[in-house]
This record gives structure tokens, C-alpha cells and sequence, in this order.
């Protein structure tokens, strides 16, 4: 058993590649400023596209970047119900009809759980 353990080093603690060599790419510091005039940096690489808005990892707010233009804003649909998808489909004038005609079919016993009906009384 003592041949199958792992020595030498502690899983995921270090890691043995040397940095000779390796050529970083080419970054860019971005300054944002926060509603209450306070300012942090992100650093995003050269080709990177620029974000108007970015969350300040310390406090959470959003920040603006210092340089942008204002980013536009979307026009939001409202949300559609189902009621307003079904007025699509069909008139009030049609949807009532339909509700008289389902509750008078419920109401004599020929559609619904039968728990829910009165059983009739039998003539002798």
C-alpha cells in the first residue's frame, strides 16, 4: 500500500512550470468610476472590447468607464400575460359564451370529477 501513495508534493498547492520564456500578452488598465466618485481599475487585455459598465469587485456597485460614452439603453416589452396571449385568440364576447357553455355542461354532471356531482334521485 505504501507504494501506491502520492509523495512529493501536495495536490493543487503549487505548480512546478517555470515562467522563463513565457511572453504575457499585452494588457490595458481600465479605470471605472463608481456613483459616489470613487474608482477601481480592471486590467483587460490590448484587444479586448472595452465594457461601458463593470461591477466593482469590492463593494458590488456598477461603475461607468471613466472614458465611455454612455451605453444606450433597451426599450423593455412588457411582459405578456396569459390572459393578453389568449385575447389574441379570442374576443371577450367569445370567451364568455365558452364559460357559460363549460359551466352549464359542469353543472348537470357531464364533464368534471364525478366526486363533485349530485346524484339524481330515481323516480319508482
Amino acid at each position: 500500500m505504501a507504494e501506491r501513495a502520492l509523495r512529493g508534493a501536495r495536490l493543487g498547492a503549487q505548480s512546478f512550470e517555470d515562467e522563463r520564456g513565457v511572453e504575457m500578452a499585452p494588457r490595458q488598465e481600465i479605470e471605472y468610476v463608481l456613483d459616489d466618485g470613487s474608482t477601481f481599475t480592471v486590467t483587460m487585455a490590448d484587444e479586448a472590447e472595452i465594457p461601458a459598465e463593470w461591477e466593482d469587485p469590492k463593494s458590488g456597485q456598477i461603475g461607468r468607464h471613466l472614458d465611455g460614452e454612455e451605453p444606450v439603453k433597451k426599450e423593455e416589452k412588457p411582459a405578456r400575460t396569459h390572459w393578453d396571449m389568449l385575447l389574441e385568440r379570442r374576443s371577450e364576447a367569445e370567451l364568455e359564451d365558452i364559460l357559460t357553455e363549460r359551466l352549464e355542461l359542469l353543472r348537470s354532471g357531464e364533464i368534471g370529477p364525478p366526486h363533485l356531482h349530485r346524484r339524481k334521485k330515481k323516480s319508482a
